[in-house]
């Protein structure tokens, strides 16, 4: 049985969170809500008269997928970025909390946290992003007639 390759795992959370979190923030345009409405009113201004929350949410879920779903023009031209977990353990964060003050977004900011916490276990093992998207990491197999 193969080895769990954790920044792959992380990779489908995220985009799954990415995608939830694009569908809510377009409900959001329609039926504009704060989670928490129910401590307080002082953040009803984020989502009514103006949304601007829901548009930083969309625009989040956009550059999420772009990092996620990487297309080989982006993998181009912004290599380190796409390889980097730290990068990604330093933006889905702030994606979580934006996803966590919209009512309908708040299944995707626990799906950005549980992804940082993957591609965290994945950082403390050492591993690494491969420079092609989709690929297995190259293992260095012995040659023949060594042991």
């Amino acid at each position: 049985m193969g080895k769990l390759i954790k920044n792959h795992w992380g990779r489908l959370i995220v985009i799954t969170a990415a995608c939830i979190q694009m569908a809510a923030a377009i409900e959001g345009f329609f039926w504009p809500k704060i989670f928490w409405d129910f401590l307080t009113k002082n953040l009803d201004g984020a989502v009514k008269p103006f949304p601007t929350l829901q548009i930083f949410n969309l625009i989040f879920s956009f550059i999420g997928l772009a990092m996620e779903w990487p297309l080989v023009p982006i993998t181009r031209m912004l290599p380190g970025l796409h390889r980097s977990l730290e990068a990604r353990m330093v933006i889905y964060p702030l994606f979580a909390l934006a996803a966590l003050l919209q009512y309908q977004a708040t299944n995707a900011g626990l799906y950005y946290l549980i992804g940082v916490g993957v591609y965290f276990w994945a950082f403390i093992e050492g591993e690494t992003v491969c420079p092609e998207p989709w690929t297995l990491p190259k293992r260095n197999l012995p040659r023949a007639g060594k042991v």
